[in-house]
């Protein structure tokens, strides 16, 4: 639908006529705390409960002051939005639409079976499959077993997430993860395929990833202390209580996360220990489960390393001796001291490795350079290497591995932002492509009715910020076309320019949709994130207001046509360009944004906020740090001016931005602001950082926000201005 042709709500004559409802105010209790010879005023700390850390377990237990005024926040939200009510229902059958109700991955190859995960038709969560081997190229549902049905699981809950399903070695059992809080709580369940019982084993509190040892007798697994921090690797022996498990790390470090993983070749358990900038690895052969974990290098500030396995060397990832950008080196696994690490791909700057596979005699490693990724395949025996890459201005491509070690084939996905994601098997040996899944959009798609560019914006220090963009290949670029304008920017994540079905909603009402490559990410490198954290934070914030200035100079919006849009550490960058630049943008939505930033890193009792100080700075210990900080954190910084409208979207029992930060952002704008607005704000009373987790569920948060975008560059909210 070309902009022109936008619906308009038949409810705008009613909203002229009915005053709109009064904001709720928040209570101000005021607290002040002295910080490096600084007073810290602040008239909302109470919305952060004393027993929030109940509260991430059962949300019942939410004080009732606290509760009354979030689910007023909620009835004032939903009383705004109520024009776009019927087309938020629209929104969400479109996008709906485009998904393929009754898809299924394709099946991954195991020993004698393939593993696959499917949906019913409706269904919310996956059933998780298998069928033989012999079956492979065969249509239809003959020889298979539904291992497990998420669904049925969800049943009468109000929250249910999958987290890790894992089918032994032996290929007997299934042991799977799931948090049913929104907490990030999982508790680890195993099933016996052979009987379709479950077994009396449950561990809870973990991460919920699974790592199975080699004889299918034990499993290792991630505790969360009680602080919320992935702290503990354990091993837990069928059979046996919980409380019994086998203890092999404790990380007395609070700044420091531990993960766990296994390499390719399925021989060694990767114990991972790390912040942002530091990482340590310790390896256990899992083949003898029962050994003590091995300490491959020590800990060294600033240098991080990830491990893959080959016959008899480690080939290592990392950033040791100056590779910014990354190198691959190898060493003997029984002498893996750093001494004795060898290049075997050189460092190169401006080409950032990824990641890197092992697959029988070959090297196989993603990388970006030109802030375009591309895999090459280096066979190990002579070094030859090839590479796949594809010629579009922006697109995604990712790589899986799957199961086996000995094997010739590689699977990856590409998509760009005008075509839905292609599966395809890589032969090794011959370099044939073969398409095993196109990504279907059942509501039709034609990738030739949109247009892919990329642009880039100046910043205000000379830096060049790659923008990728997606509009109607129909759309008149005279600059009258509203833009929705996405960024991120922190823990050096790039922004893919893939494919994504939702934004198809706003792209067919006449929207620019672009992605702005802020630094802070590795879009460009990893001098391109170095370049967006800590003391040069600010450089995330300046290069989305220059995005958003590009577009606007190439014609491809105006200034006030914008709504910005981000996430979690992208809702802090929200916040920041709402209190730098309020006037360029028509509308922000922040969604479970880290807006406090500044209370948050200073208090080390959350759950995230020592492994955050090397993002970020240690306000504690750094005076300068605290500065920096004090500087940008958005709600420190909100003034008296006008802000843009902006809804702000938050998670009840969510640990990484906790409920209050946005909710007391909103409190703190509506009270200090001269005009402009609404400022809205919806907290999900069931649900954490990623929202509603059922496919369908996630819809409606989706389409509130589109919504919002829509009604903003359009109605408007001359009924709500300022409040």
């Amino acid at each position: 639908m070309r902009q022109d042709q936008a619906p308009r709500s038949s409810s705008t004559a009613a909203l002229r006529r009915k005053p709109a409802p009064l904001p709720p105010k928040a209570e101000i209790r005021t607290t002040e705390t002295q910080v490096h010879n600084v007073t810290l005023r602040d008239d909302y700390g109470w919305l952060r409960a004393i027993n929030w850390k109940d509260v991430l377990r059962e949300p019942d237990v939410l004080p009732a002051d606290i509760r009354n005024y979030l689910e007023a926040e909620n009835t004032y939200c939903k009383a705004l939005m109520a024009p776009t009510r019927a087309l938020q229902k629209e929104l969400v059958k479109e996008m709906r639409g485009r998904i393929k109700e009754d898809d299924s991955s394709v099946p991954q190859p195991d020993g004698p079976f393939l593993y696959y995960s499917r949906y019913r038709k409706g269904a919310e969560h996956p059933l998780i499959c298998r069928k033989p081997r012999s079956m492979a190229g065969k249509s239809g549902r003959a020889g298979e077993q539904i291992m497990l049905d998420a669904d049925a699981l969800a049943e009468d809950k109000d929250f249910f997430d999958l987290g890790d399903a894992e089918h032994s070695p032996d290929h007997r059992l299934l042991a799977w993860s799931a948090d049913e809080a929104g907490s990030e709580l999982h508790s680890i369940h195993v099933k016996d395929l052979d009987s379709g019982n479950d077994l009396p084993d449950l561990v809870k509190d973990t991460t919920g990833e699974i790592i199975w040892a080699s004889d299918s007798r034990s499993f290792f697994y991630v505790a969360l202390d009680d602080d919320h921090r992935p702290s503990r690797v354990k091993r837990h022996r069928l059979g046996t209580p919980a409380e019994a498990d086998d203890l092999l790390h404790d990380e007395a470090d609070a700044g420091m996360f531990v993960d766990i993983d296994k390499t390719q070749s399925g021989r060694f358990l990767l114990i991972t220990i790390g912040d942002h900038e530091t990482s340590e690895t310790r390896i256990l052969d899992l083949d003898r489960p029962e050994a003590k974990p091995v300490l491959v290098a020590e800990r060294e500030p600033g240098r991080q390393y990830n491990l893959e396995h080959h016959g008899d060397v480690f080939v290592i990832l990392t950033n040791a001796d100056g590779a910014e950008d990354f190198k691959i080196v190898t060493v003997a696994v029984d002498a893996p001291d750093p001494a004795n690490w060898r290049d075997l791909i050189a460092h190169k700057p401006g080409r950032l490795i990824l990641d890197h596979v092992c697959l029988k005699g070959r090297l196989i490693r993603l990388e970006r350079e030109d802030g375009l990724p591309r895999i090459v395949i280096r066979h190990l025996a002579d070094g030859v290497e090839s590479h796949i890459a594809f010629n579009e201005e922006a697109y995604g491509l990712g790589m899986d591995a799957g199961y086996e070690f000995e094997t010739d084939t590689l699977r990856f996905i590409y998509a760009s932002m005008a075509r839905p994601a292609e599966t395809y098997d890589y032969n090794l040996i011959t370099g044939e492509r073969t398409l095993l899944k196109r990504q279907e959009v059942p509501s039709g798609h034609d990738p030739a009715s949109y247009k892919v560019r990329r642009i880039f914006a100046t910043a205000p220090d000379g830096a060049r910020v790659p923008i990728s963009i997606l509009h109607r290949a129909d759309l008149a670029l005279d600059g009258s076309a509203p833009c929705l304008l996405y960024g991120y920017g922190s823990y050096g994540s790039a922004m893919s320019a893939s494919f994504r079905t939702r934004p198809l909603s706003l792209v067919d009402r006449g929207f620019v949709y672009a992605i702005a490559h802020v630094r802070g990410g590795t879009d460009k490198g990893w001098r391109w994130y170095l370049d967006g954290k800590r003391e040069n934070k600010r450089n995330t914030f300046t290069d989305f207001i220059a995005a958003a200035g590009a577009l606007t100079d190439a014609g491809f919006t105006t200034r006030g046509r914008i709504v910005a849009e981000g996430g979690s550490a992208g809702g802090m960058l929200m916040g920041a360009v709402a209190n730098m630049a309020p006037e360029l943008f028509a509308g922000i939505v922040a969604e479970v944004p880290f807006v406090d930033v500044l209370n948050t890193i200073l208090d080390d009792t959350l759950p995230l906020t020592p492994p955050e100080w090397p993002e970020w700075g240690d306000p504690i210990r750094d005076v300068k740090a605290f500065e920096t900080i004090r500087s940008y954190s958005p709600y420190d910084n909100v003034t008296a001016q006008n802000y843009p409208p902006i809804l702000a979207m938050g998670g009840l029992t969510d640990p990484r931005v906790t409920y209050w930060e946005p909710a007391k952002w909103v409190a703190r704008l509506r009270a200090t602001m001269t005009g402009g607005g609404p400022i809205l704000l919806h907290t999900n009373m069931e649900a954490g950082h990623a929202g509603s987790a059922g496919r369908f569920d996630s819809l409606k948060e989706t389409a509130l926000a589109y919504a919002f975008a829509i009604h903003t560059v359009g109605e408007g909210w001359d009924a709500a201005k300022g409040a």
